[in-house]
Protein backbone atom coordinates (compact mmCIF):
# COMPACT_ATOMS: atom_id res chain seq x y z
CA UNK A 1 0.00 0.00 0.00
CA UNK A 2 2.63 2.60 1.03
CA UNK A 3 4.26 1.99 -2.84
CA UNK A 4 1.01 2.88 -3.95
CA UNK A 5 0.06 5.92 -2.71
CA UNK A 6 3.88 6.58 -3.16
CA UNK A 7 5.96 6.56 -5.18
CA UNK A 8 3.65 4.94 -7.86
CA UNK A 9 0.82 7.40 -7.41
CA UNK A 10 2.31 9.96 -8.73
CA UNK A 11 3.79 8.12 -11.99
CA UNK A 12 0.22 6.47 -12.70
CA UNK A 13 -1.49 10.06 -11.74
CA UNK A 14 0.42 12.01 -14.63
CA UNK A 15 -0.20 8.83 -17.01
CA UNK A 16 -4.19 9.37 -16.17
CA UNK A 17 -3.94 12.57 -17.49
CA UNK A 18 -2.97 11.62 -20.52
CA UNK A 19 -4.82 8.70 -21.12
CA UNK A 20 -7.88 11.06 -20.23
CA UNK A 21 -7.10 13.21 -23.03
CA UNK A 22 -6.59 10.54 -25.32
CA UNK A 23 -9.93 9.20 -24.24
CA UNK A 24 -11.76 12.03 -24.22
CA UNK A 25 -11.63 12.62 -28.06
CA UNK A 26 -11.85 8.79 -28.84
CA UNK A 27 -15.08 8.33 -26.89
CA UNK A 28 -16.57 11.41 -28.32
CA UNK A 29 -15.61 10.27 -32.09
CA UNK A 30 -16.41 6.43 -31.51
CA UNK A 31 -19.63 7.24 -30.25
CA UNK A 32 -20.96 9.54 -32.84
CA UNK A 33 -19.28 7.14 -36.02
CA UNK A 34 -21.27 4.15 -34.08
CA UNK A 35 -24.57 6.47 -34.99
CA UNK A 36 -25.04 6.79 -31.02
CA UNK A 37 -25.50 9.81 -28.57
CA UNK A 38 -21.88 11.44 -27.59
CA UNK A 39 -22.66 10.36 -23.97
CA UNK A 40 -22.44 6.84 -24.88
CA UNK A 41 -19.07 6.79 -25.56
CA UNK A 42 -18.20 8.79 -22.26
CA UNK A 43 -19.98 6.31 -20.39
CA UNK A 44 -18.27 3.27 -21.81
CA UNK A 45 -15.38 5.44 -20.88
CA UNK A 46 -15.92 6.11 -17.23
CA UNK A 47 -17.22 2.27 -16.90
CA UNK A 48 -14.16 1.05 -18.90
CA UNK A 49 -11.89 2.74 -16.28
CA UNK A 50 -13.51 2.47 -13.01
CA UNK A 51 -15.27 -0.70 -13.44
CA UNK A 52 -13.41 -2.48 -15.83
CA UNK A 53 -9.86 -1.78 -14.86
CA UNK A 54 -10.58 -2.48 -10.99
CA UNK A 55 -11.60 -6.15 -11.34
CA UNK A 56 -9.16 -6.34 -14.66
CA UNK A 57 -5.78 -8.37 -13.43
CA UNK A 58 -3.76 -6.11 -15.96
CA UNK A 59 -1.72 -3.31 -14.45
CA UNK A 60 -1.22 -1.59 -17.96
CA UNK A 61 -4.66 -2.34 -19.87
CA UNK A 62 -7.34 0.64 -20.52
CA UNK A 63 -10.68 -0.34 -21.46
CA UNK A 64 -13.42 1.69 -23.06
CA UNK A 65 -15.36 1.98 -26.35
CA UNK A 66 -13.92 0.65 -29.25
CA UNK A 67 -12.74 1.48 -32.53
CA UNK A 68 -13.09 -2.06 -33.88
CA UNK A 69 -17.11 -2.62 -32.75
CA UNK A 70 -18.03 0.75 -34.77
CA UNK A 71 -19.64 -1.15 -37.71
CA UNK A 72 -20.96 -3.67 -35.83
CA UNK A 73 -22.84 -1.46 -33.65
CA UNK A 74 -23.80 0.79 -36.38
CA UNK A 75 -25.17 -1.81 -37.74
CA UNK A 76 -26.89 -3.26 -35.00
CA UNK A 77 -28.74 -0.47 -33.86
CA UNK A 78 -30.32 -0.06 -37.35
CA UNK A 79 -30.77 -3.45 -37.50
CA UNK A 80 -32.61 -4.14 -34.09
CA UNK A 81 -34.60 -0.82 -34.62
CA UNK A 82 -33.31 1.48 -31.83
CA UNK A 83 -30.29 2.42 -29.41
CA UNK A 84 -32.18 1.59 -26.19
CA UNK A 85 -33.32 -2.16 -27.94
CA UNK A 86 -29.68 -2.45 -29.14
CA UNK A 87 -28.50 -1.66 -25.01
CA UNK A 88 -30.27 -4.55 -24.07
CA UNK A 89 -28.39 -6.49 -26.41
CA UNK A 90 -25.44 -5.20 -25.30
CA UNK A 91 -26.21 -5.94 -21.47
CA UNK A 92 -26.39 -9.65 -22.45
CA UNK A 93 -23.25 -9.49 -23.97
CA UNK A 94 -22.00 -8.52 -20.90
CA UNK A 95 -23.46 -11.73 -19.22
CA UNK A 96 -21.93 -14.07 -22.09
CA UNK A 97 -18.84 -12.28 -21.72
CA UNK A 98 -18.95 -13.09 -17.84
CA UNK A 99 -19.76 -16.88 -18.80
CA UNK A 100 -16.87 -17.05 -20.87
CA UNK A 101 -14.67 -15.88 -18.35
CA UNK A 102 -16.04 -18.38 -15.72
CA UNK A 103 -15.56 -21.06 -18.12
CA UNK A 104 -11.91 -19.98 -18.95
CA UNK A 105 -12.08 -18.99 -22.35
CA UNK A 106 -9.85 -16.32 -21.70
CA UNK A 107 -6.96 -19.25 -22.16
CA UNK A 108 -7.34 -18.91 -26.31
CA UNK A 109 -5.97 -15.13 -26.44
CA UNK A 110 -2.58 -17.01 -25.92
CA UNK A 111 -2.99 -18.71 -29.00
CA UNK A 112 -2.17 -15.23 -31.06
CA UNK A 113 0.80 -15.81 -33.11
CA UNK A 114 3.27 -12.81 -31.77
CA UNK A 115 4.08 -11.56 -35.33
CA UNK A 116 0.75 -11.01 -35.64
CA UNK A 117 0.35 -9.29 -32.60
CA UNK A 118 3.39 -7.21 -33.45
CA UNK A 119 1.96 -6.07 -36.69
CA UNK A 120 -1.63 -5.01 -35.09
CA UNK A 121 0.24 -3.00 -33.08
CA UNK A 122 2.39 -1.47 -36.04
CA UNK A 123 -0.78 -0.84 -37.82
CA UNK A 124 -2.67 0.78 -35.08
CA UNK A 125 0.34 2.98 -35.07
CA UNK A 126 -0.12 3.73 -38.74
CA UNK A 127 -2.92 4.36 -38.57
CA UNK A 128 -3.12 6.87 -35.60
CA UNK A 129 -1.04 8.89 -37.71
CA UNK A 130 -2.49 8.57 -41.21
CA UNK A 131 -6.19 9.00 -39.60
CA UNK A 132 -4.61 12.44 -37.30
CA UNK A 133 -3.43 14.21 -40.64
CA UNK A 134 -6.32 15.98 -41.48
CA UNK A 135 -7.04 16.96 -37.83
CA UNK A 136 -3.60 18.71 -37.29
CA UNK A 137 -4.56 19.97 -40.87
CA UNK A 138 -8.00 21.49 -39.45
CA UNK A 139 -9.99 19.37 -41.44
CA UNK A 140 -11.98 17.95 -39.40
CA UNK A 141 -14.65 15.86 -41.85
CA UNK A 142 -14.53 12.52 -39.77
CA UNK A 143 -14.31 11.83 -36.59
CA UNK A 144 -11.56 11.17 -34.65
CA UNK A 145 -12.75 7.80 -33.76
CA UNK A 146 -12.53 6.36 -37.01
CA UNK A 147 -10.29 3.86 -37.33
CA UNK A 148 -11.33 2.32 -40.61
CA UNK A 149 -9.89 2.39 -43.95
CA UNK A 150 -13.50 3.37 -46.22
CA UNK A 151 -14.72 6.01 -43.59
CA UNK A 152 -18.11 6.96 -43.06
CA UNK A 153 -17.70 10.51 -45.10
CA UNK A 154 -17.35 8.49 -48.16
CA UNK A 155 -13.71 9.13 -48.39
CA UNK A 156 -11.02 6.67 -47.53
CA UNK A 157 -8.02 7.37 -45.39
CA UNK A 158 -5.68 8.14 -47.62
CA UNK A 159 -8.62 10.33 -49.88
CA UNK A 160 -9.49 12.49 -46.55
CA UNK A 161 -5.69 13.17 -46.34
CA UNK A 162 -5.62 14.57 -49.99
CA UNK A 163 -8.63 16.76 -49.16
CA UNK A 164 -7.06 18.09 -45.78
CA UNK A 165 -4.26 19.68 -47.67
CA UNK A 166 -6.41 21.11 -50.08
CA UNK A 167 -9.25 22.14 -47.25
CA UNK A 168 -7.21 22.75 -44.70
CA UNK A 169 -7.77 25.43 -41.78
CA UNK A 170 -4.69 27.99 -40.98
CA UNK A 171 -5.10 27.95 -37.52
CA UNK A 172 -4.76 24.55 -36.76
CA UNK A 173 -1.24 24.22 -38.30
CA UNK A 174 0.84 26.43 -35.70
CA UNK A 175 -1.05 24.46 -33.35
CA UNK A 176 -0.49 20.92 -33.78
CA UNK A 177 3.70 21.91 -34.49
CA UNK A 178 4.00 23.82 -31.49
CA UNK A 179 1.95 20.26 -29.65
CA UNK A 180 4.36 18.21 -31.43
CA UNK A 181 7.44 20.20 -30.28
CA UNK A 182 6.71 20.48 -26.50
CA UNK A 183 5.85 16.73 -26.65
CA UNK A 184 9.39 15.74 -28.46
CA UNK A 185 10.90 18.35 -25.84
CA UNK A 186 9.24 16.44 -22.99
CA UNK A 187 10.72 12.83 -24.29
CA UNK A 188 14.11 14.63 -22.89
CA UNK A 189 14.65 13.12 -19.34
CA UNK A 190 16.13 16.66 -18.58
CA UNK A 191 12.35 18.19 -19.05
CA UNK A 192 10.61 15.15 -18.49
CA UNK A 193 11.88 14.95 -14.93
CA UNK A 194 12.35 18.56 -14.44
CA UNK A 195 10.70 19.57 -10.38
CA UNK A 196 8.42 22.55 -11.93
CA UNK A 197 7.66 21.53 -15.99
CA UNK A 198 7.85 17.96 -14.92
CA UNK A 199 5.41 17.79 -12.39
CA UNK A 200 2.52 18.37 -15.55
CA UNK A 201 3.17 15.82 -18.35
CA UNK A 202 3.66 17.09 -21.63
CA UNK A 203 0.54 16.12 -23.57
CA UNK A 204 -1.00 18.18 -21.12
CA UNK A 205 1.04 21.46 -21.91
CA UNK A 206 0.52 20.89 -25.76
CA UNK A 207 -3.46 20.81 -24.68
CA UNK A 208 -2.86 23.99 -23.01
CA UNK A 209 -0.98 25.76 -25.08
CA UNK A 210 -3.54 24.73 -27.97
CA UNK A 211 -6.19 26.41 -26.27
CA UNK A 212 -4.12 29.36 -25.22
CA UNK A 213 -3.32 29.76 -29.07
CA UNK A 214 -6.82 29.51 -30.34
CA UNK A 215 -8.32 31.94 -27.97
CA UNK A 216 -5.29 34.56 -28.57
CA UNK A 217 -6.51 33.84 -32.45
CA UNK A 218 -9.61 36.36 -31.91
CA UNK A 219 -6.97 39.13 -30.90
CA UNK A 220 -4.70 39.33 -33.92
CA UNK A 221 -6.11 36.80 -36.50
CA UNK A 222 -10.04 36.06 -35.98
CA UNK A 223 -10.12 34.29 -39.01
CA UNK A 224 -7.93 31.78 -38.34
CA UNK A 225 -10.18 31.07 -34.91
CA UNK A 226 -11.22 27.22 -34.64
CA UNK A 227 -14.45 26.90 -33.30
CA UNK A 228 -17.41 24.26 -34.01
CA UNK A 229 -16.57 20.67 -35.61
CA UNK A 230 -12.79 21.56 -35.12
CA UNK A 231 -12.82 21.66 -30.76
CA UNK A 232 -13.83 18.62 -28.25
CA UNK A 233 -17.58 18.61 -28.16
CA UNK A 234 -18.92 17.73 -24.59
CA UNK A 235 -22.18 17.66 -23.81
CA UNK A 236 -23.10 21.00 -21.21
CA UNK A 237 -25.31 20.63 -18.13
CA UNK A 238 -27.12 23.46 -16.39
CA UNK A 239 -26.80 21.57 -13.28
CA UNK A 240 -26.41 18.11 -11.93
CA UNK A 241 -30.46 17.49 -11.38
CA UNK A 242 -30.26 17.48 -14.94
CA UNK A 243 -27.38 14.70 -14.95
CA UNK A 244 -30.47 11.29 -15.59
CA UNK A 245 -31.63 13.14 -18.95
CA UNK A 246 -28.13 12.04 -19.83
CA UNK A 247 -28.42 8.26 -19.50
CA UNK A 248 -30.21 5.90 -21.55
CA UNK A 249 -31.61 2.77 -20.70
CA UNK A 250 -32.22 -0.52 -22.22
CA UNK A 251 -35.44 -1.72 -23.87
CA UNK A 252 -35.24 -6.04 -23.37
CA UNK A 253 -38.93 -6.30 -25.50
CA UNK A 254 -36.69 -8.56 -28.67
CA UNK A 255 -34.95 -10.76 -25.64
CA UNK A 256 -37.26 -13.61 -27.33
CA UNK A 257 -35.97 -12.46 -30.82
CA UNK A 258 -33.25 -14.66 -32.81
CA UNK A 259 -32.26 -11.22 -33.72
CA UNK A 260 -31.54 -9.98 -30.22
CA UNK A 261 -29.08 -12.95 -29.48
CA UNK A 262 -27.37 -12.62 -32.85
CA UNK A 263 -26.19 -8.80 -32.12
CA UNK A 264 -25.60 -9.97 -28.02
CA UNK A 265 -23.23 -13.22 -29.24
CA UNK A 266 -21.10 -11.24 -32.12
CA UNK A 267 -21.16 -8.24 -29.81
CA UNK A 268 -19.61 -10.43 -26.65
CA UNK A 269 -17.44 -12.90 -28.84
CA UNK A 270 -15.77 -9.67 -31.18
CA UNK A 271 -15.72 -8.20 -28.30
CA UNK A 272 -13.49 -10.86 -26.60
CA UNK A 273 -11.53 -11.55 -29.63
CA UNK A 274 -10.10 -7.53 -29.58
CA UNK A 275 -9.76 -7.58 -25.66
CA UNK A 276 -7.40 -10.83 -25.74
CA UNK A 277 -5.62 -9.64 -28.63
CA UNK A 278 -4.88 -5.66 -27.11
CA UNK A 279 -4.44 -7.77 -23.69
CA UNK A 280 -1.63 -9.54 -24.63
CA UNK A 281 -0.11 -6.80 -27.05
CA UNK A 282 -0.06 -4.69 -23.98
CA UNK A 283 1.71 -7.32 -21.69
CA UNK A 284 4.24 -7.51 -25.07
CA UNK A 285 4.83 -3.22 -24.37
CA UNK A 286 5.18 -3.92 -20.65
CA UNK A 287 8.59 -2.72 -19.42
CA UNK A 288 7.79 -5.06 -16.33
CA UNK A 289 6.50 -7.57 -18.26
CA UNK A 290 3.70 -8.80 -16.66
CA UNK A 291 0.94 -11.28 -17.55
CA UNK A 292 -2.70 -10.70 -17.58
CA UNK A 293 -5.07 -13.40 -16.39
CA UNK A 294 -6.63 -13.45 -19.66
CA UNK A 295 -9.77 -15.42 -18.16
CA UNK A 296 -10.48 -12.60 -15.48
CA UNK A 297 -10.27 -10.06 -17.83
CA UNK A 298 -13.30 -11.31 -19.74
CA UNK A 299 -14.83 -11.24 -16.39
CA UNK A 300 -13.98 -7.62 -15.83
CA UNK A 301 -14.91 -6.53 -19.55
CA UNK A 302 -18.49 -8.84 -19.53
CA UNK A 303 -18.98 -7.01 -15.94
CA UNK A 304 -18.16 -3.63 -17.84
CA UNK A 305 -20.42 -4.24 -20.56
CA UNK A 306 -23.45 -5.46 -18.28
CA UNK A 307 -23.47 -2.04 -16.43
CA UNK A 308 -22.34 0.21 -19.67
CA UNK A 309 -25.27 -1.35 -21.56
CA UNK A 310 -27.73 -0.68 -18.18
CA UNK A 311 -27.26 2.94 -18.07
CA UNK A 312 -26.69 4.23 -22.09
CA UNK A 313 -22.87 3.20 -22.83
CA UNK A 314 -21.45 1.05 -25.92
CA UNK A 315 -20.03 -1.90 -25.43
CA UNK A 316 -16.44 -1.57 -24.30
CA UNK A 317 -12.61 -3.57 -24.58
CA UNK A 318 -9.47 -3.32 -23.98
CA UNK A 319 -8.07 -0.51 -26.00
CA UNK A 320 -4.45 -0.67 -27.42
CA UNK A 321 -4.58 2.95 -28.35
CA UNK A 322 -4.90 4.06 -24.68
CA UNK A 323 -3.15 1.18 -23.34
CA UNK A 324 -0.03 2.30 -25.01
CA UNK A 325 -0.43 5.75 -23.78
CA UNK A 326 -0.65 5.02 -20.57
CA UNK A 327 2.47 2.41 -20.42
CA UNK A 328 4.26 5.21 -22.49
CA UNK A 329 3.45 8.21 -20.09
CA UNK A 330 5.12 6.03 -17.20
CA UNK A 331 2.43 4.33 -15.23
CA UNK A 332 3.14 2.01 -12.84
CA UNK A 333 -0.04 0.60 -11.59
CA UNK A 334 -3.79 0.10 -12.82
CA UNK A 335 -4.79 2.45 -10.71
CA UNK A 336 -3.78 4.70 -13.48
CA UNK A 337 -6.76 3.20 -16.00
CA UNK A 338 -8.90 3.99 -12.58
CA UNK A 339 -7.94 7.59 -12.29
CA UNK A 340 -8.49 7.91 -15.57
CA UNK A 341 -11.94 7.24 -15.15
CA UNK A 342 -12.50 9.40 -12.59
CA UNK A 343 -11.14 12.18 -14.79
CA UNK A 344 -13.38 11.58 -17.52
CA UNK A 345 -16.75 11.56 -14.91
CA UNK A 346 -15.57 13.97 -12.92
CA UNK A 347 -14.02 16.64 -15.09
CA UNK A 348 -16.80 16.05 -18.15
CA UNK A 349 -18.77 17.09 -15.59
CA UNK A 350 -17.60 19.97 -13.71
CA UNK A 351 -15.61 21.62 -16.52
CA UNK A 352 -16.93 20.78 -20.00
CA UNK A 353 -17.20 24.35 -21.24
CA UNK A 354 -13.24 24.21 -20.63
CA UNK A 355 -12.66 20.86 -22.44
CA UNK A 356 -15.04 22.33 -25.13
CA UNK A 357 -11.92 24.96 -26.24
CA UNK A 358 -9.68 22.21 -26.62
CA UNK A 359 -8.75 21.97 -30.40
CA UNK A 360 -8.77 18.77 -32.18
CA UNK A 361 -5.34 19.51 -33.68
CA UNK A 362 -3.45 19.67 -30.72
CA UNK A 363 -4.83 16.13 -30.01
CA UNK A 364 -4.26 14.92 -32.87
CA UNK A 365 -0.45 15.82 -31.41
CA UNK A 366 -0.67 13.90 -28.96
CA UNK A 367 -1.88 10.79 -30.71
CA UNK A 368 0.68 11.30 -33.52
CA UNK A 369 3.42 10.74 -30.77
CA UNK A 370 1.37 7.43 -29.85
CA UNK A 371 1.12 6.70 -33.25
CA UNK A 372 4.87 6.62 -33.57
CA UNK A 373 5.91 4.87 -30.38
CA UNK A 374 3.97 1.71 -32.16
CA UNK A 375 5.30 2.20 -35.44
CA UNK A 376 8.99 3.12 -35.19
CA UNK A 377 11.44 1.93 -38.31
CA UNK A 378 13.41 0.24 -36.05
CA UNK A 379 10.41 -2.27 -35.33
CA UNK A 380 10.05 -3.21 -39.16
CA UNK A 381 14.17 -3.60 -39.30
CA UNK A 382 13.66 -6.48 -35.99
CA UNK A 383 10.86 -7.84 -38.00
CA UNK A 384 12.82 -8.30 -41.11
CA UNK A 385 15.80 -9.46 -39.16
CA UNK A 386 13.51 -12.69 -37.64
CA UNK A 387 13.58 -14.14 -41.34
CA UNK A 388 10.53 -14.59 -43.61
CA UNK A 389 8.68 -17.06 -41.65
CA UNK A 390 8.47 -13.86 -38.94
CA UNK A 391 8.20 -11.23 -41.45
CA UNK A 392 5.15 -12.15 -44.07
CA UNK A 393 2.74 -12.66 -41.30
CA UNK A 394 3.73 -9.31 -39.92
CA UNK A 395 3.83 -7.24 -43.02
CA UNK A 396 0.76 -8.75 -44.29
CA UNK A 397 -1.27 -7.63 -40.80
CA UNK A 398 -0.05 -4.31 -40.99
CA UNK A 399 -1.31 -3.81 -44.90
CA UNK A 400 -4.31 -5.81 -44.62
CA UNK A 401 -5.14 -3.36 -40.92
CA UNK A 402 -3.92 -0.25 -42.53
CA UNK A 403 -6.67 -1.32 -46.12
CA UNK A 404 -9.71 -2.74 -44.17
CA UNK A 405 -10.05 -2.41 -40.39
CA UNK A 406 -8.70 -4.07 -37.12
CA UNK A 407 -10.87 -7.62 -37.08
CA UNK A 408 -10.79 -7.78 -41.18
CA UNK A 409 -6.91 -7.31 -40.57
CA UNK A 410 -6.16 -9.77 -37.97
CA UNK A 411 -8.48 -12.18 -39.23
CA UNK A 412 -6.05 -12.32 -42.61
CA UNK A 413 -2.86 -11.92 -40.44
CA UNK A 414 -3.72 -14.67 -38.50
CA UNK A 415 -4.91 -17.03 -41.28
CA UNK A 416 -1.08 -16.21 -42.64
CA UNK A 417 0.27 -16.55 -39.34
CA UNK A 418 -1.31 -20.28 -38.93
CA UNK A 419 -0.05 -21.30 -42.01
CA UNK A 420 3.60 -20.34 -41.16
CA UNK A 421 3.53 -22.09 -38.05
CA UNK A 422 1.96 -25.28 -39.82
CA UNK A 423 4.13 -25.22 -42.59
CA UNK A 424 7.62 -25.02 -40.22
CA UNK A 425 5.65 -27.80 -37.60
CA UNK A 426 5.48 -29.84 -40.97
CA UNK A 427 9.04 -29.27 -42.06
CA UNK A 428 10.09 -30.64 -38.46
CA UNK A 429 8.05 -33.00 -38.08
CA UNK A 430 10.47 -35.62 -40.43
CA UNK A 431 14.38 -35.20 -40.17
CA UNK A 432 16.88 -37.61 -42.34
CA UNK A 433 20.53 -37.48 -42.60
CA UNK A 434 22.89 -39.59 -45.06
CA UNK A 435 26.52 -40.58 -44.13
CA UNK A 436 27.92 -42.99 -46.35
CA UNK A 437 25.36 -45.44 -46.83
CA UNK A 438 23.54 -45.19 -43.83
CA UNK A 439 20.38 -43.35 -43.04
CA UNK A 440 18.68 -41.85 -39.68
CA UNK A 441 15.07 -41.14 -39.97
CA UNK A 442 14.01 -39.47 -37.38
CA UNK A 443 10.27 -38.44 -36.62
CA UNK A 444 9.52 -35.37 -34.29
CA UNK A 445 7.12 -33.97 -31.95
CA UNK A 446 3.33 -35.04 -33.46
CA UNK A 447 3.19 -36.41 -37.25
CA UNK A 448 0.41 -35.90 -38.95
CA UNK A 449 -1.27 -37.41 -42.19
CA UNK A 450 -0.06 -34.02 -43.56
CA UNK A 451 3.32 -35.84 -43.52
CA UNK A 452 2.44 -38.44 -45.44
CA UNK A 453 3.83 -36.88 -48.88
CA UNK A 454 7.18 -35.95 -48.20
CA UNK A 455 7.71 -39.51 -45.84
CA UNK A 456 7.03 -41.53 -49.40
CA UNK A 457 9.54 -39.15 -50.78
CA UNK A 458 12.27 -39.24 -48.52
CA UNK A 459 11.68 -43.08 -48.39
CA UNK A 460 11.32 -43.49 -51.94
CA UNK A 461 15.41 -42.25 -52.17
CA UNK A 462 17.00 -44.72 -50.52
CA UNK A 463 18.53 -47.45 -52.50
CA UNK A 464 19.11 -50.87 -52.13
CA UNK A 465 21.79 -52.22 -49.50
CA UNK A 466 21.07 -49.05 -47.21
CA UNK A 467 21.17 -49.73 -43.61
CA UNK A 468 18.16 -47.61 -41.77
CA UNK A 469 17.79 -46.25 -38.43
CA UNK A 470 13.82 -45.01 -37.84
CA UNK A 471 13.86 -43.17 -34.83
CA UNK A 472 10.32 -42.05 -32.56
CA UNK A 473 12.02 -40.83 -29.65
CA UNK A 474 10.67 -37.38 -29.43
CA UNK A 475 7.17 -38.58 -31.33
CA UNK A 476 4.33 -38.02 -29.50
CA UNK A 477 1.84 -38.84 -31.94
CA UNK A 478 2.37 -40.81 -35.04
CA UNK A 479 -0.72 -40.60 -37.30
CA UNK A 480 -2.31 -44.30 -38.50
CA UNK A 481 -1.48 -43.35 -42.13
CA UNK A 482 2.22 -42.67 -41.11
CA UNK A 483 2.15 -45.84 -39.30
CA UNK A 484 1.04 -47.96 -42.33
CA UNK A 485 3.62 -46.30 -44.54
CA UNK A 486 6.88 -46.99 -42.48
CA UNK A 487 5.18 -50.63 -42.09
CA UNK A 488 4.99 -51.35 -45.83
CA UNK A 489 8.34 -49.90 -46.14
CA UNK A 490 10.01 -52.00 -43.77
CA UNK A 491 7.39 -55.19 -45.28
CA UNK A 492 9.47 -54.91 -48.44
CA UNK A 493 13.01 -53.86 -47.10
CA UNK A 494 14.41 -57.41 -47.41
CA UNK A 495 13.88 -57.76 -50.66
CA UNK A 496 16.01 -54.77 -51.34
CA UNK A 497 18.77 -55.12 -48.76
CA UNK A 498 18.00 -52.84 -46.01
CA UNK A 499 18.50 -53.69 -42.92
CA UNK A 500 16.62 -51.64 -40.31
CA UNK A 501 17.02 -50.64 -36.86
CA UNK A 502 13.69 -49.16 -34.99
CA UNK A 503 14.11 -46.82 -31.87
CA UNK A 504 11.36 -45.36 -29.79
CA UNK A 505 8.22 -46.38 -31.00
CA UNK A 506 5.59 -47.49 -28.53
CA UNK A 507 5.19 -50.99 -27.89
CA UNK A 508 1.36 -50.53 -30.31
CA UNK A 509 3.00 -48.79 -32.62
CA UNK A 510 5.73 -51.22 -33.10
CA UNK A 511 3.07 -53.81 -33.64
CA UNK A 512 1.69 -51.97 -36.66
CA UNK A 513 5.29 -50.89 -37.99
Amino acid sequence: MNGLFGENLKYDLKSSLVVFLVALPLCLGIAVASGAPPMAGLIAGIIGGIVAGSISGSHVAVSGPAAGLTVIVLDSISSLGGFQLFLGAVVAAGLIQLLLGVLRAGVLGYYFPHSVIKGMLTAIGLILILKQIPHALGYDKDHIGDMAFEQLDDHNTFTEIYYAFIYNSPGAIPIVLIGLLILILFEKPRIKSHKIFGVIPGPLWAVIAGIVINETYRFWNPDWQLGGDHLVSIPVLSNLSELPSLLTFPDFSLIGDYSFWLVAFTVAIIASIETLLSVEAGDKLDPQKRNTPASRELVAQGTGNFLSGLIGGLPLTVVIVRTTANISSGSRTKMSAIFHGFLLLILVLTIPNVLNKIPLSCLAAVLFLVGYKLANPAIFINEYKKGFDQFLPFILTVIAILFTDLLIGIGIGMIVGLFFVIKTNFQRSLVVTEMNGNYLLKLQKDVSFLNKAPLMKQLSTIPAGSFVILNATKARFIDHDIQELLHDFIETAPSRDIEIVIEGFSKNVKQKV
